[in-house]
């Protein structure tokens, strides 16, 4: 049996099955690249819900996990040196999986540095663009009257869009083959619907995206992430 009662986390969210991977996260963008990775990967875990809620979040339970307090984070009881390891960010969480199975990171180092680099686009540009993107478009910032932080995330928005539109010409995904950076990307497309963006960046235009955003929504592993952990 392994023990971790040595991650505070475990007291609140405490495992079920503490042989299992732990997930603690909210099906956000960036939640969901754990999740969808775990089950593309046959990796056995439990998943705990952690709301976006201060209360969850910046717990001290939570805070002994990730200081950034920022989902999603994980703790694998197996870990590279005989022990358990706890890990955040979701970029972090990607590459480690990926490492540990050998699955969705390719067959050659050629392979890896080209999805290292697109996984690295995504949580450098796409991903905080995007997020800034919602709160000015959608959520609070679209309050103000000023009319300039609007429009610059629009329009660096539609130079992302464009940048995974032509990578994606006259191939299924970001980097050849399936891959840990399609996880970490085609999630964040997907947030254009919620945030009631995909017009004012010309979504239907970039035909490349729409259909890379469709076929990865078939796989079954993407559908049992996107879900998990359900919300309540």
């Amino acid at each position: 049996m392994n023990d971790l009662t040595s991650f505070g986390i475990s007291v609140r969210w405490p495992a079920t099955d503490p042989s299992k991977i732990q997930l603690y996260s909210f099906p956000t963008p960036n939640g969901v690249k754990a999740s969808i990775a775990l089950e593309e990967m046959g990796l056995p875990y439990e998943a705990h819900l952690v709301t976006l809620s201060d209360v969850d979040v910046k717990s001290d339970a939570f805070l002994s996990l990730n200081p950034n307090n920022k989902i999603p984070a994980i703790i694998d009881p197996n870990g590279p040196d005989g022990s358990p390891i706890g890990l955040f960010e979701s970029g972090a969480i990607l590459l480690y999986l990926a490492e540990k199975t050998g699955k969705l990171i390719g067959s050659s180092a050629t392979d890896k540095a080209k999805i290292t680099q697109w996984l690295m686009f995504q949580m450098g540009g796409l991903g905080p663009m995007f997020g800034q993107l919602g709160f000015f478009y959608k959520f609070a910032g679209s309050q103000i009257e000023d009319p300039r932080p609007r429009q610059r995330y629009i329009e660096e928005g539609k130079r992302l869009l464009a940048v995974v539109d032509k990578q994606l010409e006259g191939q299924d995904w970001i980097a050849g083959d399936y891959s840990i950076a399609d996880i970490a990307i085609a999630p964040w497309l997907r947030s254009l619907d919620f945030y009631g963006a995909r017009e004012v960046l010309g979504w239907n235009d970039h035909k490349n995206a729409v259909a890379y955003l469709e076929r990865f929504l078939e796989r079954p592993s993407v559908q049992t992430g996107l879900n998990t952990p359900p919300r309540p």
